[in-house]
């Protein structure tokens, strides 16, 4: 855990999930320059006079130095080459903030935990509750939903979703209707006088389909979310430069120096200055 102005947070965890090789973008930039036989690759070479078959693919994807690589990537900056290698990373632990922070980044191809149909136990911990705060925010801070780590500062922001939700119950005449699923709605009555059993039979039964659509707003950029996202070797070299900066946002520096320390060296030394 860090702490940063005065407050804790959890660090994100990352790994590499899949990389596609820099073999390809050898043989595109060799295709460029019609200079397969000028490869210290033999399996480049033999493009030259072959088209690649299935093992040779294999080898092409193995492939793990290539001097015209570094030599475009230091000497000459043709980076388009790198558009070729994709990497893809699976993040789990970061923050809403840090993920409207990806979206400036244009190339990347994201899949996020999706808070329409992932919010059920925070609803059914409310509709359980019964008006019980303390109930309320027992629960929902057993669920390890934020980044923050300080357990003080969470139950704020659990009882501030507890008001929000009240404020929604008291202004709207169909909440139970949006908030729990049809087959589950008798249990409300059934099971008023016990939180616990009601939370339970809640989580127990069917799920609210796209719950969140209603109740998005309770939540704050200090909630978890987890995400793969996949990069090609020229974007992931921009996100690097500009997330591993000290004029970064913090949450997002980590995540960048957690992806680095999964990153191959073979990816590095074309996208990072080595010092």
């Amino acid at each position: 855990m860090e702490n940063m102005y005065g407050i804790e947070y959890t660090k994100p965890q990352v790994i590499l999930v899949q990389d596609t090789g820099i073999g390809v973008a050898e043989s595109a930039a060799r295709t460029c320059y019609d200079s397969f036989s000028a490869s210290e690759n033999d399996v480049i070479k033999s493009i030259e006079t072959t088209m690649p078959n299935a093992q040779m693919c294999d080898e092409i994807n193995e492939i793990e130095e290539s001097e015209l690589l570094d030599n475009l990537a230091w000497t000459y900056f043709h980076h388009s080459i790198l558009e070729h290698a994709n990497l893809s990373f699976l993040i789990r632990g970061t923050s809403r903030g840090v993920l409207q922070e990806h979206a400036r980044h244009r190339i990347q191809a994201i899949s996020v935990r999706s808070t329409r149909y992932t919010m059920s136990g925070v609803i059914n911990a409310y509709v359980a509750a019964q008006g019980d705060k303390e109930f309320f925010i027992t629960k929902v801070l057993a669920f390890d939903m934020f980044v923050t780590a300080n357990e003080e500062y969470n139950r704020i922001e659990i009882g501030a979703m507890f008001d929000k939700l009240a404020y929604q119950e008291n202004t709207q005449d169909d909440f139970y209707s949006i908030s729990v699923a049809k087959s589950s709605l008798a249990l409300v009555d059934a099971l008023k006088e016990s939180p616990q059993k009601l939370f339970d039979a809640l989580q127990e039964g069917k799920k609210k389909r796209n719950v969140g659509d209603a109740f998005k707003h309770i939540i704050s950029d200090n909630v978890k979310v987890d995400m793969v996202v996949t990069f090609n070797l020229r974007s992931l070299k921009n996100y690097f430069t500009l997330r591993d900066s000290g004029a970064a946002f913090f949450q997002i520096r980590w995540l960048a120096q957690e992806m680095m320390k999964v990153t191959p060296k073979k990816y590095l030394d074309l996208i990072i200055k080595q010092k």
